[in-house]
């Protein structure tokens, strides 16, 4: 891996032909500050993108995942690389516990087409980060 570029994992979480995405915190300091986007995050010092996927679902969901996910693909823009993965949500929402974000709900096919979803936490209708809806829209296209 490359030392100047940020590397992230990232989970497509699915359940029922819906997808598990995070509101993201609404402050500027932020990549996406009150987007939709996918759960997950940097990787640490001496990490696998496997290991941050594990670590980063458990503190930002409390959702602890075993092995029971595989390798999407890689989405690289300059000065940073997406390391995606697939993982079944096996779990109630009511089950999990949204530790970081401002919200947490299931988009469907058309709310992610449509680039936006509603919050009730925060009252409104919000956009999804364009490149995670472009990995979203990638990951439909591959299920049909």
């Amino acid at each position: 891996m490359s030392q100047t570029e940020i590397h992230v994992a990232i989970a497509i979480l699915t359940r029922e032909d819906k997808f598990l995405c995070q509101l993201r915190d609404d402050i500027p300091n932020i990549r996406y500050p009150g987007y939709w986007g996918l759960f997950g995050g940097h990787l640490e010092a001496g990490e696998t993108p496997e290991i941050a996927l594990v670590r980063e679902l458990k503190e930002e969901i409390n959702y602890t995942i075993n092995h029971d996910f595989r390798l999407f693909g890689y989405y690289p823009e300059p000065g940073l690389m997406r390391h995606v993965f697939h993982v079944p949500l096996t779990v109630e929402l009511e089950d999990l516990t949204l530790l970081e974000g401002w919200d947490l709900g299931f988009l469907t096919h058309d709310d992610i087409i449509a680039g936006k979803c509603y919050s009730s936490k925060a009252n409104m209708t919000r956009s999804l980060a364009l490149p995670h809806q472009r990995i979203l829209l990638d990951f439909i296209g591959n299920e049909e």
